[in-house]
């Protein structure tokens, strides 16, 4: 079953279960990918499906540290659930220390040098790691190891 399907089961399960943070969640991302698909004109592919998902992964950590900084720890709660729920329909999620493993591997191939090469290692790592690792942290990692190298 493809991800779009599996989207539209949970929500009919969610709705009959009564489960309402699960149905309004699906409710969204359903309406994200159909949007995205009328932006574009067709059926969208897995990996684009996969691209919604991720950015709507993104929209919810961005939430939660402004919830943070905001001491909205009620709001916090609920966008961490609902985060939960994006995950379940995501690739599995890499950790830091592979993360950390890729990017060196990415350094060492690309023969990046410092802070300047950032762009490069970015262009060849994400595409290996999109919708399996916050491009934020990804980004925060990379640009650590190349200060540390030029040090």
């Amino acid at each position: 079953m493809d991800l779009k399907q599996r989207i539209i089961q949970d929500m009919k399960s969610a709705q009959k279960a009564g489960e309402k943070l699960k149905l309004s969640l699906t409710r969204l991302l359903k309406s994200d990918i159909q949007y995205k698909e009328i932006e574009k004109g067709e059926e969208l592919s897995e990996e684009e499906i996969l691209e919604v998902l991720s950015y709507a992964a993104k929209k919810h950590r961005d939430s939660i540290e402004q919830f943070k900084r905001g001491n909205r720890e009620d709001l916090v709660n609920q966008e961490e659930e609902e985060l939960k729920l994006i995950l379940e329909y995501l690739p599995q999620q890499l950790n830091q220390i592979e993360i950390e493993k890729l990017v060196e591997e990415i350094i060492s191939e690309v023969k990046a040098e410092g802070e300047k090469d950032i762009g490069k290692v970015m262009k060849a790592l994400m595409p290996g790691i999109k919708g399996r690792a916050d491009g934020k942290m990804v980004k925060l990692l990379v640009t650590n190891k190349l200060k540390t190298s030029q040090e």
